[in-house]
């Protein structure tokens, strides 16, 4: 890969990383803990709000982990081994890495690992 193509993936990768922190700012509210107050929440309330909790904690795992992918990513172009598959260490699709510029692996590899 060229530089300039390196460029246009990091930049790529950091927009990414701050859009997934401000989605992640906004869930950490949403995953706290409910109330166990009655007088306040009635029971199926609660539970919709126990439920609304779960899939906060669900999303900010999911945010968790895409950020260590980005932050991988990057390490990657710091080595000087971005778009190699860390599987088989062929270089990856610069479609794929267009789509998701954080993937691990080539096609190959990703479909054998899916297995």
């Amino acid at each position: 890969m060229t530089a300039l193509d390196l460029e246009y993936f990091e930049t790529r990768l950091l927009e990414m990383q701050a859009q997934v922190m401000g989605i992640a700012g906004l869930v950490a509210g949403a995953a706290g803990t409910v109330e166990l107050d009655q007088n306040r929440v009635g029971r199926l309330s609660r539970m919709d709000a126990m439920q609304g909790q779960a899939m906060a904690q669900a999303s900010a795992a999911r945010q968790a982990h895409q950020l260590k992918l980005i932050e991988f990513a990057l390490q990657r172009i710091d080595d000087g081994v971005y778009g190699l598959c860390l599987e088989c260490d062929n270089k990856i699709a610069v479609a794929r890495l267009e789509i998701d510029p954080a993937t691990e692996y080539c096609i190959s590899c990703a479909e054998k690992l899916e297995r």
